[in-house]
């Protein structure tokens, strides 16, 4: 168990007998896509080393309406874990496995431990805590201060780096930028309207990345 953990995370190469020690709770999680990893509400007991998959860790209002927070990818940690786990709170949020994943799961126990008892295994439970954090902060101040319009090219931007079609509907678009469905409907329709991209079920075709201001 150990020497996987160690193989998938090269900060941990230089593990001390304590903090091996304590990987050696660690249980091994596989999960298909679509599974539902955490609730919102549920209680934080183990901290998760995710070691191949993605995980989408999103929030949901009263009303239903979602916003992506981040994604946990291969080789990467979840920053509301930690939090949780810190301050022995519940999840505020929701993780899904947006592809079959593999991970191990560190019980809360040895992650208190490795907190006071092994250097390098607590280096590495904060540095991994940081850069979702800073993802968080830039989600917030790109829906408290960046216009539809802008968030909805960057978002097209971004896509357009793996090709010039997008698989999504409206609604998952509105859930990945914290938006009402009807909001990325009305601006998508003009952006054709511009001849910027075409529009299909299920389906956004990249025509101009100029038009996009790409």
């Amino acid at each position: 168990m150990t020497n996987s953990l160690l193989q998938h995370y090269p900060e941990l190469q230089q593990i001390d007998p304590q903090g091996e020690a304590l990987l050696a709770y660690a249980k091994k999680l596989n999960a298909p896509a679509g599974t539902t990893l955490f609730r919102q509400g549920d209680r934080c007991e183990n901290f998760i080393l995710v070691t191949s998959g993605r995980i989408k860790v999103l929030s949901r209002s009263e009303g239903g309406r979602e916003i992506v927070l981040y994604r946990i990818e291969n080789k990467g940690t979840c920053v509301l874990t930690t939090s949780c786990l810190l301050g022995q709170q519940a999840y505020p949020a929701e993780g899904i496995a947006e592809t079959d994943i593999s991970a191990y799961l560190l019980p809360l126990s040895a992650f208190e431990k490795a907190l006071s008892d092994s250097p390098v295994l607590r280096q590495f439970i904060f540095s991994a805590y940081s850069q979702p954090l800073t993802d968080i902060i830039t989600l917030v101040q790109n829906v408290a201060f960046e216009s539809i319009e802008h968030r909805l090219n960057e978002y097209l931007r971004h896509i357009s780096e793996s090709g010039l079609t997008l698989h999504q509907s409206h609604q998952q678009i509105a859930d990945e930028l914290g938006t009402a469905r009807e909001v990325v409907s009305r601006q998508l329709k003009r952006m054709e309207q511009q001849g910027s991209l075409s529009l299909s079920r299920g389906r956004i075709q990249i025509l101009d990345l100029k038009k996009l201001g790409m």
